[in-house]
């Protein structure tokens, strides 16, 4: 893919105290690190169930491809695996649908905090017992892997998925370039990220995340660092326009955004442009 270069965006992800990138990666990496046993916990709870229907629509919306014979899936930063789970079971509803039993789905889920990579293989082993995770109606695989150097050939995948962890990448430009280089021609992106608030609700969503969510994370984490960072980290984060901006200038079309639960999450879609620019 020819080099570009990208507009005056932050660079990336600058937890409090980060001298420089590789320092960033590394802070990100322990926190996810140290927060993982009670990371789904604080998930649910702090989004008062929210995430789950977040990450089951943002599933629906690649039923199409989900449904295709041989489909590769990587789900980047993938945590402990719950849109993993949501695609998986999204992919075996619509295969079911259209009477699909030809070339079971791959799902790889990636991520380079290996305390998360096993509750995920965990989450997943126990959703799926039936359909183990070297056979049956669906192929899981699970690698440590950094989201700015993935350990793929070129145009590996049909779909390349993210649920709040592009937002934690020490760059984003070379994250969403590395996703344009795995992803094959056509193929489709789906980010679920956290944004600022916007709309009639953003006033109380912005009370929420800001004052009350940090002082919650903290007491049932015990990591009063972690859930500090979170509301720091949306605030930082590029605006939607500017996001989209970013994937348009990594080597994606279509590129499109949407709005949910008061403007709190931004969902993006679009699709690697095709070899002629297309």
């Amino acid at each position: 893919m020819p080099s570009r270069t990208p507009s005056p965006l932050p660079a990336g992800s600058r937890p409090a105290g980060a001298q420089d990138e590789s320092d960033a990666a590394r802070r990100v990496r322990e926190m996810f690190a140290r927060i993982a046993p009670r990371y789904d916990l604080l998930n649910h709870l702090l989004s008062l169930g929210l995430d789950v229907v977040w990450r089951r629509r943002a599933a629906l919306r690649f039923r199409h491809l989900l449904a295709r014979p041989g489909v590769r899936v990587l789900d980047v930063c993938c945590g402990t695996g719950d849109l993993a789970v949501a695609l998986a079971r999204r992919a075996l509803r619509e295969r079911q649908r259209l009477h699909v039993t030809e070339l079971v789905p791959t799902l790889v889920c990636a991520d380079f905090a290996h305390p998360m990579l096993v509750r995920a293989r965990e989450k997943v082993g126990t959703a799926f017992r039936p359909h183990s995770a070297s056979g049956g109606s669906l192929v899981f695989c699970f690698l440590e892997a950094d989201a700015l150097a993935l350990p793929f050939p070129e145009d590996s995948f049909d779909l390349v998925t993210a649920a709040f962890g592009f937002r934690n990448l020490a760059n984003y430009f070379r994250g969403a370039q590395e996703i344009a280089r795995v992803l094959r021609p056509g193929g489709e992106l789906g980010i679920l990220e956290f944004a600022e608030p916007a709309g009639w609700g953003a006033p109380l969503c912005r009370f929420y995340v800001r004052r009350l969510l940090p002082g919650i994370g903290a007491a049932v984490s015990g990591d009063r660092g972690a859930y500090s960072y979170l509301p720091a980290s949306v605030a930082a984060f590029p605006t939607p326009e500017a996001v989209t901006q970013l994937l348009a200038e990594s080597g994606f079309a279509d590129v499109q955004v949407e709005r949910w639960t008061a403007g709190l999450v931004a969902f993006y879609t679009a699709r690697k442009a095709d070899r002629a620019g297309g």
